[in-house]
This record gives structure tokens, sequence and C-alpha cells, in this order.
């Protein structure tokens, strides 16, 4: 029997996207035997993990298409003036925290229904597997962009944002025994032609490049028995990682893309690095 592992990597705003790709795999029936989120992939992974079902699914997109900027990213002059004066960090991460401890509806990883790993990242750059302890604690470490949000410290370890690590969560789900791993990336902004606007907004579009790039090198070198679906990405995008007013469209389009993937069998035949690509190039 296959092993079917679920990664749901990292994006900022882009994170909707997974939402859709959600709704269609629920829909088609695929359950994982295990999910690996990192950065905003790993809140996800943990609501559904918490409700790994259709019901549970419309409501995160309900959370997704509420909200706001403020509600991740607050922003605040004492913040940014703290950081010229030695603050690890530009964000506080007070609101994240409230908004997971009200939606997150589990306390501690291993009290997820479906078993969940969260990937974060160490001060070397290694990959941390956090697969027990408290849940809340494990997202924060995981989506703790550098200079954005303040490192989690961990046991012994100053944590921060899964997506900085050598290797992506790819490695980590064929480690864990799985032999069929479908990939929810979030993708990137392929269709932006200037950077976007704001130094947060820079960070997070340069880390959703990383992502895409690190995600194509793993592709290409899966290990012999492991095969990686991933889901379609939206290509053309323009939408930057830092703006949340578009959840609506992303969850959507991702929705009926995702869908269309699957009836055409992208769950029966193995992916190509090149599925990542930006596609406006042909």
């Amino acid at each position: 029997m296959a092993v079917t592992a679920f990664v749901l990597a990292g994006g900022g705003s882009l994170g909707a996207v997974q939402v859709g790709m959600l709704m269609a795999l629920t829909a088609a029936g695929v359950r994982p035997d295990f999910v690996i989120g990192s950065s905003v992939g790993a809140l996800n992974a943990a609501y559904f993990t918490g409700a790994p079902d259709q019901a549970g699914v419309e409501r995160l997109a309900e959370i997704w298409c509420g909200l706001r900027r403020s509600d991740v990213f607050p922003f605040s002059l004492t913040r940014v003036l703290g950081v010229l004066r030695r603050s690890s960090s530009i964000v506080d991460p007070a609101p994240l925290r409230r908004l997971l401890e009200t939606r997150i509806p589990f306390a501690r990883i291993e009290d997820a229904r479906l078993p969940l790993h969260v990937m974060a990242t160490d001060q070397q750059g290694l990959a941390v597997r956090l697969s027990s302890g408290p849940v809340i604690e494990a997202i924060l470490a995981s989506a703790a962009v550098p200079g954005i949000f303040p490192p989690v410290t961990i046991g012994a370890r100053q944590l921060m944002d899964g997506a900085i690590a050598a290797n992506t969560p790819l490695h980590m789900a064929v480690g864990l025994g799985a032999t069929r791993i479908i990939v929810l990336p979030t993708g990137y902004a392929c269709t932006l032609t200037t950077p976007p606007q704001g130094a947060i907004a820079r960070v997070l579009h340069a880390v959703t490049l990383l992502i895409a790039w690190q995600l194509m090198h793993e592709i290409e070198t899966m290990p012999a028995g492991a095969t990686a679906h991933l889901a379609p990405t939206l290509c053309p995008l323009a939408v930057s990682p830092y703006d949340f007013t578009a959840a609506h469209r992303l969850v959507a389009r991702a929705h009926s893309g995702t869908a269309a993937w699957i009836a055409a069998g992208g769950l029966t035949r193995p992916s190509r690095a090149s599925e990542l690509a930006a596609h406006h190039h042909h």
C-alpha cells in the first residue's frame, strides 16, 4: 500500500492557495497518512489535521477570507524604531499567536486527528522536525521569517522559518516513509514585473522564490520508490505574498485548478520540476 503524505510549503498570504487545493483533494476522497507543514503551510497543516474533512476545510477557507494583513503582520512604528535599536524583528508575533490560539482546535501536535509534522530551521540552517509538543509554538517557529518575526526557542534551540532549511519537507516526507507525496505549493507571484512595494513584501517574495527553486531541485532528485505529485500552482499570478485581500479569489482558482488536475490524472503520474517553473515564458 502506498503511504501518502501531504506536504504544505510556505508563501505568506499565498497560503490561501493551499485551502483550495485541500478542498479539491478532500472532495476527491484523498486522505493522507500524515501531513508536513512549513511556514504558512504549517498553519494550514495544523488546522487541516485537526479537522481533516470537507467541513474543516470550508472553515479554514472562511478564516482565510476573513484575514487582514494586520492579523498576521501588524505594523507599528515603535517596532520599526526598535529594530534600529536592536530588537530582533520588525513584526510583533502576538497577533499571529492570538489568531492561532483562537483557531487551532488542539493544543499539542500529537493531539491532531492525523499525524502532523512541522518543519522549522535551526540557526545552522538544518531542518528540525517538530512532531510533538505545543502546536502553536511549533507553527510560530516554522513561520518565523528571519528579520520579520523573532526566532522561537523550543527546547534549547532558537528556531526560524522552515523555508530557510537546506532541505525541504519532501526529504522529510521520504524519511518518514512516504511513497506518494502530494505537494501543495503556494507558488509565487510569477507575473510580478517590479518588486513588491515595501520591505516585508520584498522579503516574503524572495522567500517564495527560494521555496519554489528548492522544491524544483528536490523533485529532480526524488529517491527511487517515492513519487511526488505537485498540485498546480497559479500562474499568471500577480498577488504579492504580503497581500491578504485576494484570498477568496486564490481559494477559488486553486480549487478549480486542482480539481481539473485530479480529473486529468495528476495523482497517477509523477510531476516534473518544470511544472513549478513560471509558465508564461513559453
